[in-house]
């Protein structure tokens, strides 16, 4: 009886469970700074329609494009 043959299979099956650790390891450790960066977005106070009137009618009309 060859078993061999058996031991290989059961460490190609131990690798296909550790990469796949590996994979959902990096995966989570690019979530968690997504999950940052939205919280950050997210705690940025939205303007409100009141707050232009606080500044003159003419600010933000035009555009200065020479430097």
């Amino acid at each position: 009886m060859d078993i061999s043959s058996a031991s290989s299979v059961s460490a190609l099956s131990g690798q296909s469970v550790g990469t796949s650790v590996e994979n959902e390891v990096l995966r989570k450790a690019q979530e968690i700074p997504a999950q940052n960066a939205a919280a950050l977005v997210n705690s940025v106070p939205q303007p409100t329609k009141s707050s232009p009137a606080n500044l003159p009618s003419n600010l933000g009309q035009n555009v200065n494009t020479t430097a």
